[in-house]
């Protein structure tokens, strides 16, 4: 797949906004999102001249997402990465395991993933990690110790 997708990038980067909006997980988001999540992808750049913040609430009403309790910002101890940050996280770890034909699997397995669980623990170094680490760490199906 090409490197630096960035209808995949503004894709994650909403979804990682509307989640620490609503509460709600990352994978129910995709899950709520439905099949607004290929319009997302596929609109990307209509979608980006407006701010992020006036998308996520269209998304946020159209779907009728609710408010959950997942807070994984309250329990960070330490420098929260910014929504764009981890939207581009995610962004390459899909990107360097799926093809593009298959992004939409990719979006879905990778939120689901237990990866995306240990990414997701900002109390940890993980999401800073590179690449191609997070990508032999998800192809192994654990954290690789060096």
């Amino acid at each position: 797949m090409d490197k630096n997708n960035n209808s995949l990038f503004y894709t994650c980067s909403l979804i990682e906004f509307i989640s620490r909006q609503t509460k709600n997980n990352r994978k129910d988001i995709i899950e709520y999102l439905g099949e607004d999540l290929e319009r997302i992808y596929n609109y990307e750049d209509v979608f980006h001249c407006e701010p992020i913040e006036k998308v996520a609430n269209d998304f946020i009403i159209r779907n009728n997402i609710s408010t959950g309790k997942f807070d994984i910002i309250s329990k960070c101890k330490y420098n929260i990465p910014d929504y764009w940050e981890i939207g581009e996280v995610f962004e390459r770890l899909i990107e360097d395991i799926y093809d593009k034909k298959d992004i939409f699997r990719g979006i879905r397995e990778v939120y689901s993933s237990w990866l995306a669980e240990k990414i997701l623990n900002f109390n940890s170094d993980l999401y800073y990690q590179s690449r191609q680490y997070l990508a032999e760490c998800y192809k192994a199906g654990k954290i690789i110790i060096a």
